[in-house]
C-alpha cells in the first residue's frame, strides 16, 4: 500500500503563540518499502506518525493512503479505515495485564470480528518465537518478550501499513537488536509498508530509505 504526503502542515498553540511543527511535508513511499524517520527530540516525528495513523489531523495538505485522503474523513470513517489497514507498534508495550500473551493478540482479532482468532494469534506468536509463552501474563515475560507480543498483536490483523514509534526504545541493546531483526524479517516477508521512527542510526540503516525530519521538513539521506 502506497503512502503519499502533499504539503502536510501541523502546528500547535502555546498560549497565544502558534508553533509550526511540520512545515509542508512532501514524500512518496512505495508499497512494501521500509522507511525510517530520524531527527532530534521535539522535531515532530511522533506528531507525523500520529497524522499517518489518523490519530491527529493535519492543518493543511493531503495524506493519501492507497489514494484515500485521510484529511477530510470523519472520525468514524478514519477509525474504520485505520482498523482495516494500519497497525501501530509503540515504545510502550500497552499489553493488558490480566490477559495472557495469546489473549492479548487475540483481542485485536476479536475487535475486528476476524475468524479463527486463537489459531491466528498462536501462529503470529510462533512466528515471533513465543510459542512456548502463549499462556504467560505480561508480568511473567521479559521486556523483549512483551515487545514481541506487541508486534504480534500489530501484525496479526494483516495490516497494509505498519507504523512503529521507537519500538526498541525500552530494550537493552542486545535484546533490541534481536527483537528488531525478527521485526524486519517479518515485515519483509509479508511486504508490509513500514514507517519506523527511531533515534538509532544503526536501526535506521537497516531500512531501505532514511528520511530526516528537520526544521519541519523531510529530507532524504
Amino acid at each position: 500500500m502506497s503512502l503519499i504526503l502533499k504539503d502536510v502542515r501541523k502546528g500547535f498553540h502555546q498560549g497565544e503563540t502558534e508553533i509550526q511543527v511540520l512545515r509542508g511535508l512532501n514524500v512518496t513511499i512505495e508499497p512494501g518499502q521500509i522507511v525510517s524517520i530520524v531527527g532530534q527530540s521535539g522535531s515532530g516525528k511522533s506528531t507525523l506518525l500520529s497524522l499517518l495513523a489518523g490519530l491527529e489531523r493535519a492543518d493543511q495538505g493531503e495524506i493519501l493512503v492507497d489514494n484515500v485522503n485521510l484529511t477530510p474523513l470523519t472520525e468514524h470513517q478514519i477509525t474504520s479505515f485505520r482498523a482495516q489497514n494500519i497497525a501501530i507498534v509503540f515504545q510502550q508495550y500497552h499489553l493488558i495485564a490480566h490477559l495472557t500473551a495469546v489473549e492479548n493478540v487475540m483481542l485485536a482479532l476479536e475487535i475486528l470480528k476476524m475468524d479463527r482468532p486463537r489459531e491466528r494469534a498462536e501462529k503470529a506468536l510462533n512466528e515471533l518465537g513465543l510459542g512456548h509463552r502463549l499462556n504467560h501474563f505480561p508480568s511473567q515475560l521479559s521486556g523483549g518478550e512483551c515487545q514481541r507480543v506487541a508486534i504480534a498483536r500489530a501484525l496479526v490483523v494483516e495490516p497494509k501499513i505498519l507504523l512503529a514509534d521507537e519500538p526498541s526504545g525500552n530494550l537493552d541493546i542486545h535484546t533490541g537488536d534481536k527483537v528488531m531483526d525478527i521485526f524486519f524479517e517479518i515485515v519483509r516477508k509479508h511486504k508490509i509498508t513500514t514507517i519506523l521512527v527511531t533515534h538509532s542510526d544503526v536501526l535506521a540503516k537497516k531500512c531501505e530509505r532514511i528520511l530526516r525530519l528537520e526544521e519541519g521538513r523531510l529530507k532524504e539521506i
